[in-house]
């Protein structure tokens, strides 16, 4: 059951971004930063993967992501400015965003302020949510979304940098990675099980 959700959410994530190109890698992070579970660890290493198959450029794969996320995370602020914590309370467990999200990205920003929105698109957890305070906060528009833009430009570049060494060296790992290849989506499948208990137990 849980490799068929870890196929699933892999294959989805690899045929649109090579069916629509950097297109795809920018809906799949809009998507991702709209608190719509969807790793962007595996969104842009895969598209970083493809770099050292001349498919993209990191550059383009770092602005593509980097509009994408912008654009979801719109989306997150426009909830948190115009509805406020209530109705993240309310309505934020059909996208399973817990009460216990919104408290650690509410910390994160009145720790960082409006620095907050750079550095914590760069932080796995934390660049999904922190939209929602920023808006809650009433953070002007114009400096969110150009500390959105370039905390999310960094993480995408480094994400498929990653991905592209991994490409770039594939021949000679190829053979390695398939002998743990059972490993991997144990793994993935733990982090899976720990990721939604962590988001449905309070809902049961």
């Amino acid at each position: 059951m849980i490799t068929d959700i870890v196929l699933i959410i892999t294959n989805f994530i690899t045929q649109a971004i090579n069916t629509l190109g950097y297109s795809g890698v920018a809906i799949l992070m809009a998507i991702e930063s709209a608190a719509i579970p969807l790793p962007s660890e595996i969104i842009m290493p895969f598209g970083g993967f493809l770099v050292a198959e001349g498919r993209f450029t990191l550059l383009g794969l770092g602005l593509a992501g980097a509009v994408g996320s912008v654009i979801g995370s719109i989306v997150t602020y426009a909830l948190g400015y115009y509805g406020g914590r209530p109705l993240i309370i309310k309505y934020g467990r059909f996208v399973l965003i817990t009460e216990h999200d919104l408290n650690l990205t509410e910390r994160f920003f009145e720790r960082f302020g409006k620095a907050s929105v750079f550095f914590g698109r760069m932080l796995p957890v934390v660049r999904t949510f922190i939209s929602i305070p920023a808006g809650i906060g009433k953070v002007a528009f114009g400096p969110f979304v150009a500390t959105a833009f370039l905390g999310s430009f960094i993480w995408s570049y480094f994400l498929a940098w990653l991905g592209f060494k991994l490409g770039e060296n594939w021949p000679r790992l190829e053979d390695y990675f398939r002998k743990f290849d059972l490993v991997i989506v144990m793994v993935m499948a733990i982090v899976i099980i720990w990721w939604l208990r962590r988001h449905l137990k309070k809902r049961i």
